[in-house]
């Protein structure tokens, strides 16, 4: 394949991957951009394959084989509520390959820095671009083990708050601009600042990795289980970046491109994510939310939660909904855990065939991934129409007959709004209060993933489930059903 042809299918395989983007920002055209993604990933890789920096097929064949076995294995057996671990671990293999692609391509260098063997500007540009690939790519990596720790359960949700953690930080950041600074100096002189012998500027570099790892496992600790779904798409935006830097130590466009796309996405997602929840990207970096032992102080005892939980029957439930006009449903992690979209899907078609206006209500941080809940519904053929995003419905819950909560829980806390002290306090939340019944599905009355209490619960238009979300659902389907058949 000649340069140009090569160039031409890039430029071909980059605009499939911004259709990708497009066709993803929307549920009823999801499909058809993960079909432009795919495209794209092959056009990308036989473009590759077939160009003249690749002559030898014995690794590469291999390599992509063992890759597209392994990637059809877990796409198979991945269950959706392990779907965010997922991606946290995917984010680490690009994180991974940036750093070893850095390496490499410093240990490829004529004299371990630049490209072309000079001392020039061109050479400086090069060696800084290895050293900041190498740092996000070393920080992607292991925070994103980190998370998948977290999301998997294998690691506390707690914060790690150790003591002085942001001088530990700032330390850390600067002796690695200090190693970056020997590690371009070492390509001119052309001797090692800690070792004889060696190649010069692997030292600082390699010291630098290993202080880069630790940042991401330490950025990663310090952040707590609430914060989670914004870390999923922050780390997501580094893996964009840090493939962007292998594409300059590269020189391949693709790369830079694709990574330009899925760093800046990425970013924009974090943005959403943390306006979602009433939070600034630094202080979610900065880690502290999100204990599963917090407990909001009340600022006074009108604020405590009060009241009387009023527990109901799934006979019961199934009575309200079948004599309401209208009936919200919202899901949270608790419905993936379950695994009860899809009797909820059978109950919204017995619901919608006797006349009733079903809709579901989608937090953007509910669950443990962005566009969790979504998926979970598009999965079980919930129609895309009735599915709306928090500021879609959230006026429309004062006029709703039942609302239906599905094992959510800081997305639904009143105390958002009115418990200053609280630490949720000012995060937008889904106003199902104002419906004239709530019913909540529990297991019980733990607090929820922000480890803050839901003054919900003892509302006097509040009704408990109590139960497996799945087996509760179950039930409500049934009764509805002999209902029908009565």
């Amino acid at each position: 394949m000649s340069p140009t042809l090569l160039t031409v299918s890039y430029l071909l395989a980059s605009v499939f991957f911004i259709l990708s983007l497009g066709g993803l920002s929307n549920q009823e055209t999801a499909r058809r951009g993960n079909a432009y993604g795919v495209v794209g990933i092959l056009v990308a890789l036989i473009a590759t394959a077939f160009s003249p920096l690749v002559t030898d097929f014995s690794l590469l064949a291999p390599a992509i084989i063992v890759g597209v076995i392994i990637g059809a294995i877990l796409a198979a057996r991945v269950a959706m509520t392990a779907m965010p671990e997922l991606v946290a671990i995917l984010h680490s293999f690009v994180g991974l390959a940036a750093t070893l692609v850095g390496i490499v391509n410093f240990m490829q260098a004529p004299h371990g820095g630049g490209a072309a063997g000079g001392h020039g500007a061109m050479t400086v540009i090069h060696d800084v671009e290895i050293f900041i690939g190498v740092f996000i790519g070393a920080v992607t990596f292991s925070g994103s083990i980190i998370a998948f720790g977290k999301l998997r359960g294998s690691i506390s949700g707690n914060p790690l708050l150790i003591p002085a953690r942001h001088w530990v930080n700032g330390v850390m950041v600067v002796a690695s601009v200090w190693l970056g600074v020997l590690f371009v100096q070492s390509a001119s002189t052309g001797v090692d600042p800690f070792m004889q012998g060696v190649l010069p500027g692997m030292t600082p570099l390699l010291l630098m990795t290993f202080i880069a790892g630790v940042i991401g496992i330490h950025m990663v600790m310090a952040i707590g289980g609430a914060d989670m779904p914004v870390v999923v798409s922050m780390l997501n935006s580094y893996s964009g970046w840090a493939a962007a830097a292998a594409g300059f130590m590269l020189a391949n466009d693709l790369l830079i491109v694709t990574g330009a796309l899925v760093g800046s996405s990425g970013a924009i997602l974090s943005y959403i994510m943390c306006k979602a929840m009433n939070r600034g990207f630094i202080s979610v970096i900065l880690g502290g939310f999100g204990t599963t032992s917090a407990k909001p102080a009340a600022a006074s005892g009108a604020q405590a939660p009060a009241g009387e939980v009023i527990s109901v029957d799934a006979a019961e439930v199934a009575e309200l909904l079948k004599t309401s006009r209208s009936v919200i449903f919202v899901p949270g992690y608790g419905m993936a855990v379950a695994q009860a979209q899809h009797p909820i899907r059978e109950i919204t078609d017995i619901l919608r065939k006797s006349g009733v206006n079903v809709r579901f209500a989608i937090h953007p941080v509910a669950g443990r991934l962005p566009g969790h809940m979504n998926v979970l519904l598009a999965e079980a053929n919930v129609p895309y129409d009735i599915v709306l995003e928090m500021d879609e419905i959230n006026e429309d819950f004062s006029g709703t007959d039942a609302v239906v909560v599905v094992g959510a829980n800081d997305v639904v806390n009143p105390a958002a709004q009115t418990d200053e002290s609280s630490p949720i306090y000012g995060m937008p939340v889904l106003e199902v209060w104002k419906a004239k019944t709530c019913v909540v599905l529990k297991r019980g009355m733990a607090s929820g993933y922000a480890g803050v209490d839901n003054p919900l619960f003892y509302n006097s238009n509040s009704r408990m489930l109590f139960g497996d979300a799945k087996k509760s659902i179950d039930a409500v389907l049934m009764a509805l059903k002999n209902a029908a058949t009565s």
